[in-house]
């Protein structure tokens, strides 16, 4: 045990489900809050040593707040994973960056003294969450560009703003394969190799059976078989199926504390929270939100981009990862998703942000590095990073 400020954020433990596709993989039956229930009630299992009654908040991250994913569906989560009725709980939408902004507001209360023990969530059934909008809910001032009022194209298509990306760029076909195929191919060695196991709990499934592997990651990719695929968003683009996030099912947990509560129960911490940070730009170009957020978060730990021992970003589209990367100042072969990535394992929206904190953490153990950030793009135009040091 280490000696820490009162104040220190600490991750104590993390873990995720596997990472289901949805509509077809092996997730859809599971409802999005037993989803995530879960996760949390095996984490708190094998940490005893934190009482359930000194939770002092459970704030999930869910981008889809609809169907079976809406009414505050964090407080459903408590319920369901055991957690006193007394420990509240909320609902956090940033969508993709929706449950590391629920780490970030609970290393927000705990620096600010308004509490010492969080347990986090994310959460995502893309199979189940029902339709969180439409666009007959859209603001015209957002659609039609020849109004005096209009603002920007809030609602474009995340396919669109990656084909944009691409061409701002040039960032080729070729480029976004071969990241696609780099991204498979990590994962399925940090597959074998048993890395990946060490982030993830069984899920029980109504049938009886337990799911315990990612359904994503593929072992026949080849840049052949990938550049055989159509364009999806233009006839004449870039952006395919293959060199994109698919639509997945998924949850995440982690319990955090003060350093004062860690201390005072005897914790084993795994990180320390650094910094964080959470930046905007053109909704257009949304998919290079993370070169400003990771800017501001590595400022704010008094760092640089070489001082990290490795970095998860996350691969909504090759087309946006590889120019963020370069903008940011990272090394891709020698710090950049070690373990695959999106493209390769999927992006359930709002479980993704605890999902790269929790592969971090495993790839920082496993090459025995010290400090990595986290940092991803979000829709609207936005960017969110996190830097932490393993302990």
């Amino acid at each position: 045990m280490g000696s820490w400020n009162e104040r220190d954020t600490l991750i104590i433990d993390i873990a995720r489900s596997p990472i289901g596709r949805a509509n077809k993989g092996s997730l859809i039956d599971v409802r999005p809050d037993d989803l995530a229930a879960q996760v949390v009630a095996a984490l708190m299992a094998r940490n005893p040593e934190v009482p359930a009654d000194s939770v002092d908040d459970l704030i999930c991250g869910a981008s889809g707040g609809a169907g079976e994913q809406a009414f505050n569906i964090g407080r459903a989560v408590g319920l369901l994973a055991g957690l006193p009725d007394t420990v509240p709980a909320v609902t956090v939408n940033r969508f993709c960056a929706s449950s590391l902004q629920a780490a970030r507001m609970a290393h927000h209360a705990i620096g600010a003294g308004e509490g010492d023990v969080f347990v986090v969530a994310g959460v995502e059934s893309s199979t189940r969450r029902g339709v969180p909008g439409t666009e007959e809910h859209h603001n015209p001032r957002f659609t039609d560009a020849t109004r005096d009022d209009y603002v920007a194209e809030l609602y474009i298509s995340m396919g669109e703003t990656a084909e944009r990306i691409a061409e701002r760029y040039g960032v080729t076909r070729e480029d976004q394969d071969a990241f696609a195929e780099r991204s498979h191919g990590l994962a399925l060695a940090a597959r074998d190799c048993g890395a990946t196991a060490k982030e993830i709990v069984g899920i029980e499934l109504p049938d009886g059976s337990v799911a315990e592997v990612d359904d994503g990651p593929r072992r026949d990719t080849s840049l052949e078989k990938l550049a055989r695929l159509r364009p999806v968003f233009r006839p004449d683009g870039t952006v395919t199926a293959g060199n994109a996030c698919p639509l997945n099912d998924g949850a995440a947990s982690m319990i955090v504390t003060s350093g004062a509560r860690a201390t005072a129960l005897g914790l084993s911490p795994i990180a320390k929270v650094r910094s964080t940070a959470v930046s905007g730009l053109e909704p257009e170009l949304m998919g290079l939100g993370p070169i400003e957020a990771s800017r501001r978060a590595l400022a704010a730990a008094g760092m640089k981009p070489g001082d990290l021992d490795a970095v998860e970003i996350n691969e909504a589209f090759s087309a946006q990862v590889l120019p963020s990367v370069e903008q940011i100042g990272l090394d891709l072969d020698a710090q950049v998703n070690l373990h695959g990535g999106a493209i390769a394992l999927g992006h359930p929206f709002g479980m993704t942000g605890v999902r790269l904190l929790s592969t971090l953490l495993n790839v920082l153990a496993v090459r025995g590095g010290g400090t990595g950030m986290v940092t991803l793009c979000i829709g609207g135009g936005q960017g969110m990073a996190m830097v932490l040091e393993r302990v």
